[in-house]
């Protein structure tokens, strides 16, 4: 089965170092905490806020080993009125056996107020 295994950061600036490290970050954490496996990802999609233009956040992904093979989309999100800013969100798509409720969300930096209930 495919679950879909999510996580957001913010930046402080809108520059590519900052923003690939964020994300990075963010990949990470998400790995670590659901242990997955390159192998076993379809595909991961990340989006960026309007104001997040200064480098692709997808570059984070192939610099981690074994992740340069992983098809990875970057988009832009919705830009609604008053949402956060400097937001960098990311989706894996992830063929795993976990139940549901298993699977850990993760939100770091800013992003931790998209998802309170969901804060360790």
């Amino acid at each position: 089965m495919i679950r879909g295994v999510r996580g957001a950061i913010t930046v402080l600036e809108n520059n590519e170092g900052e923003i690939v490290a964020a994300t990075q970050k963010l990949a990470q954490e998400v790995i670590r905490e659901n242990g997955i496996d390159p192998k076993s990802v379809a595909s991961v999609f990340i989006s960026v806020t309007e104001d997040v233009t200064a480098g692709f956040p997808a570059k984070a992904l192939r610099q981690i080993d074994g992740w340069s093979l992983v098809p990875v989309m970057c988009m832009q999100e919705i830009p609604v009125p008053g949402s956060l800013s400097k937001c960098i969100r990311i989706m894996f798509h992830v063929n795993t056996d976990a139940r549901q409720e298993d699977i850990k969300h993760i939100y770091l930096e800013g992003a931790k107020v998209l998802r309170p209930d969901l804060l360790k």
